[in-house]
């Protein structure tokens, strides 16, 4: 049945306008100090939260390197392999020891005569009486002379040189170094103030999580002063979803976008042969933008009732132009995500289900014209 509509009903509902205005300071006054509150806290998890953000880039960057070790070394096998070479590993032990137990490849060159050299002179004594054979291309004749006449010292050494710095005579050497361990798989600040300003920024991202309850209890208790007695039970309806799919929408954008699309980005990388070493606060404003963003447009259905509540529009316009909306939906995403399409569907899929989920919202609340007529 109808809820009973007199004067009576509503005699407590007229407000002007500096009454609203009055309720609109006290709302954003008791919000400020909320969120000044989370961000105290907020100073307090400040180091915790700057590892918990790196820790997505921190994965997707081992990847990055753990695919480029493979790549690496299928290629120079092949080369090895058309020299005529004998190869010491196989490719399938080296995706093992890449893929499973998580090492880093990297192929560095050594001269073995040089190598022997520098330990003959730091160990003497333990390698007393060992030498290498003399090897004939050590030392190349001088053009010029005479086979079998000696060139001098200094010539000599020139000559060595020569021979040492060639490609020819210098051995691959495979250096493998744990992906926790590997310096290039962490952000890199390149001034001596931006890890501050991280931490900061970091404190004021808790600081708005923590008072993000209270603070949508402050707006819904702004829009709750110019409703109707018995409409404003739905205000306390309305928060805890409300809160629900902020937090929902900021957790789909750190457990399983981030890491997504920042795969598909490095493997632009690996296809072009360039490294990456991004910077922390890059980073940070990635990550700052996105999680906001998605809890920001998770409030899709509650802000499809508010219109459709104040008569902008309807239910009937919500089922005529779905399409639309979608489409719409879609555009926007590809707008507020990074330009890669993993980020856009994830971003755009859910929007699109609260989009329904908001029609079914509308229908389940309508409007009292709207039950009337």
């Amino acid at each position: 049945m109808a809820a009973k509509r007199d004067e009576d009903l509503f005699q407590d509902t007229t407000m002007t306008f500096g009454e609203h205005l009055e309720e609109l300071r006290v709302a954003l006054f008791k919000a400020v100090a909320g969120l000044a509150i989370g961000v105290a806290i907020g100073f307090f998890v400040g180091d915790w939260v700057v590892a918990l953000i790196q820790r997505p880039l921190v994965k997707a960057l081992g990847g990055f390197y753990e695919t480029k070790s493979v790549k690496t070394f299928t290629e120079w096998s092949e080369q090895r392999k058309q020299g005529g070479k004998e190869v010491f590993y196989t490719v399938h032990e080296v995706k093992r020891l890449v893929e499973e137990d998580h090492f880093i490849l990297e192929i560095k060159y050594i001269h073995p005569r040089q190598a022997w050299h520098e330990l003959k002179q730091a160990e003497p004594e333990a390698l007393k009486g060992i030498e290498l054979p003399a090897r004939e291309e050590a030392v190349n004749e001088p053009q010029g002379e005479e086979p079998g006449e000696a060139a001098d010292d200094a010539e000599k050494a020139k000559k060595r040189i020569r021979v040492i710095a060639s490609k020819a005579s210098l051995t691959p050497i495979f250096l493998w170094t744990p992906v926790e361990e590997d310096p290039r798989i962490h952000p890199t600040a390149l001034s001596v103030q931006e890890p501050f300003a991280i931490w900061l920024k970091a404190s004021i991202v808790v600081g708005i999580v923590l008072s993000s309850p209270w603070v949508f209890f402050q707006i819904w208790s702004f829009v709750a002063a110019g409703l109707y007695p018995h409409e404003k039970k739905y205000v306390y309806r309305f928060l805890p979803v409300s809160v629900g799919l902020f937090l929902s929408g900021a957790a789909i954008a750190y457990l399983l976008v981030f890491e997504p699309v920042l795969r598909f980005l490095f493997s632009f990388n690996n296809s072009l042969g360039i490294d990456s070493e991004p910077r922390i606060s890059e980073w940070l404003s990635f990550v700052l933008f996105l999680p906001l963003g998605f809890g920001i447009s998770f409030q899709l259905p509650l802000v499809m009732l508010f219109l459709e509540r104040i008569g902008v529009f309807s239910l009937k316009s919500y089922i005529e132009k779905w399409r639309i909306a979608v489409l719409v939906i879609f555009v926007l995403s590809a707008i507020l995500t990074p330009a890669d399409p993993i980020s856009i569907f994830y971003m755009a899929i859910p929007l699109t289900v609260l989009y329904f989920g908001g029609m079914l919202l509308c229908r389940w609340m309508p409007r009292a014209a709207a039950s009337e007529d």
